[in-house]
């Protein structure tokens, strides 16, 4: 069964695993830039930190307030979801609030769906918004 739960370090191991697994491709919603350091303990603990702190981060550099959640099961990291509160123009053409990608393992179970649903009802019960935005890249694989 999985769970969203807010990013933590206690999934270290199981993040590195999901990391290699991604072999260098974009992880769509866990917020992983190239110059993060996700690999060692210090800097897996860092990243985290600021994946906590970026939803009372005031907007910067085109990076908007957001919500970073965790798709688990159990003690395993599965995947990652992230809500945009609010779009700059560049995030109403791509990007839009939502943004979400799982651990290739763990593709064709449901798990994306599943923290879609999970993260539509998180921010409907914000009542801040209406709708909200999802956009898809055109190769993304069905």
């Amino acid at each position: 069964m999985f769970t969203l739960v807010a990013p933590d370090t206690s999934f270290y191991h199981s993040f590195l695993e999901s990391h290699q697994e991604w072999a260098g491709a974009h992880q769509d919603g866990a917020a992983v830039f190239m110059a993060d350091d996700v690999t060692t303990p210090e800097g897996f603990e860092e990243w985290v930190a600021r994946l906590l702190d970026a939803e009372n981060t005031p907007e910067k550099d085109g990076m908007v307030p957001c919500t970073y959640r965790w798709i688990t099961e159990g003690s395993r990291y599965v995947g990652a979801i992230a809500f945009r509160h609010h779009l700059t123009p560049a995030l109403l053409n791509s990007g839009g609030h939502i943004g979400y990608g799982v651990r290739p393992s763990d593709r064709g179970r449901g798990a994306a769906s599943w923290a879609l649903r999970e993260m539509c009802s998180l921010v409907a019960a914000r009542g801040e918004l209406d709708r909200v935005l999802l956009t898809c890249d055109d190769n993304n694989a069905a």
